[in-house]
């Protein structure tokens, strides 16, 4: 009966728990925010900005220093292509680069004086591609719509001058091999199906240890606990305090991963290919890892203000860390070995080949059973963190029951004097 009894107390102790925590997620602004309206507002911003996958119509200045028939058959080439405007022509270089510093073209097509006169004469002509690198999107077109539109003029004019006799030996003498192109894993080539995907999972962790961070900060700030643990009879064992709010947590971040992974990539059809049961015991350990994970950070990070500022510092090169945008071959061992500390890393790696590679769990055991083992890491630290809160909790209680006492006996030595010299 007494085994019941306690497992019983235990339950109540941590259902009082998360209702404290409920009620200090719902009152405080700063923590609503991170753990609903961001969540839900911030992937439809970024899904939208990033929904034509692929820039289109980037403007270039072109300085045509031929001015011939052929330079500005190009020139029309390249106007009429999709990805590429353009938007005027410049006596010179120099003020083509005036208008890529003011930010009105983005890139320069200059096509030299002796363009012509070289494919004339059986001599091989250039054309000068100035790219703007500051956005790879905006570089990849120009860069490739001119590619495209020298091959085509290469193979017009090449057909010309072999003048062959049927259309098919046309073709074989431009195009003796051919080559078909099957875009894999993200067809659309664009940046919305590639790396968005990875940015849901990643605002997933960073919310939730925002809102744990803040939540804590904001009850140092109020008093409400002292290092986290309130002198309360409900806040005396380690599992009751963990269970208590990794229930609220878990609740509110069920919802809000299910949104982000099954209902934001739906909005906007991005790849979504992976089965709802491998889905489901996927987020399971990743929502858990990313819970201990910021309770841990929580306890750490004394100021709710530091826990903002080391998330937004950290979420940029996390996404970098997790081998999405940047090649994970290229990523130096020092910095891999300190991106298995955060669940980010095995969670997007994993989420992504599901989602847009049709993954089954089996074939991301790996990132499964890392995040597993994160998960018991994450638990087990969380219980040694809490546990030292909830000992500097009493000794500070003790401390300060003495110096009440003390008080209490100097006041009343005081009490004492006074009622006799009223004698």
């Amino acid at each position: 009966m007494f085994i019941f009894h306690n497992i019983a107390d235990v339950i109540s102790d941590a259902a009082f728990i998360w209702r404290q925590e409920m009620r200090q997620v719902l009152r405080d602004e700063g923590v609503l925010i991170f753990f609903v309206i961001v969540p839900l507002i911030y992937p439809l911003l970024y899904s939208w900005i990033y929904n034509n996958e692929v820039v289109h119509d980037v403007p270039v200045v072109v300085v045509d220093d031929c001015n011939s028939s052929l330079s500005r058959q190009l020139t029309r080439m390249a106007d009429a292509s999709a990805d590429v405007r353009v938007l005027c022509h410049a006596a010179d270089i120099d003020e083509a680069k005036s208008l890529v510093s003011r930010q009105l073209a983005k890139g320069i097509y200059y096509i030299p004086s002796d363009f012509d006169s070289n494919i004339y004469g059986m001599r091989q002509a250039t054309l000068s591609v100035y790219c703007d690198m500051s956005l790879m999107l905006t570089y990849q077109a120009i860069y490739q719509t001119a590619v495209n539109v020298t091959q085509t003029m290469g193979a017009g004019i090449q057909v010309n001058r072999t003048r062959p006799f049927t259309k098919r030996e046309a073709e074989i003498s431009v195009l003796p091999l051919a080559v078909s192109e099957v875009p894999i894993f993200n067809p659309a080539g664009g940046y919305g199906s590639s790396v968005l995907l990875a940015v849901l999972m990643l605002i997933l962790q960073q919310t939730l240890v925002l809102g744990i961070g803040l939540s804590a900060g904001t009850a140092r700030e109020v008093n409400r606990y002292h290092e986290l643990i309130p002198i309360d009879r409900h806040y005396q064992g380690i599992f009751r305090i963990i269970g208590g709010k990794f229930l609220c947590y878990f609740m509110i971040f069920a919802v809000m991963g299910a949104y982000l992974t099954m209902a934001v990539p739906y909005f906007f059809s991005f790849p979504q290919l992976a089965r709802w049961q491998d889905l489901l015991c996927l987020m399971l350990p990743y929502v858990l890892a990313c819970i201990f994970f910021g309770m841990i950070v929580s306890c750490i990070v004394r100021y709710r203000e530091n826990v903002m500022l080391l998330m937004v510092f950290v979420s940029v090169p996390l996404l970098f860390l997790t081998g999405i945008s940047w090649p994970l071959q290229s990523i130096p061992p020092f910095w891999q070995s300190i991106s298995w500390l955060f669940p980010s890393t095995f969670g997007v790696r994993a989420y992504v080949r599901m989602a847009s590679m049709g993954a089954t769990l089996n074939d991301v055991r790996t990132e499964y059973c890392l995040l597993w083992v994160q998960t018991l890491f994450y638990f087990f630290i969380t219980c040694m963190v809490y546990r030292h809160q909830i000992v500097r909790s009493r000794q500070h209680a003790l401390d300060r029951l003495d110096r009440i006492g003390r008080k209490m006996e100097v006041v009343g030595q005081i009490r004492n004097r006074q009622t006799r010299k009223n004698r």
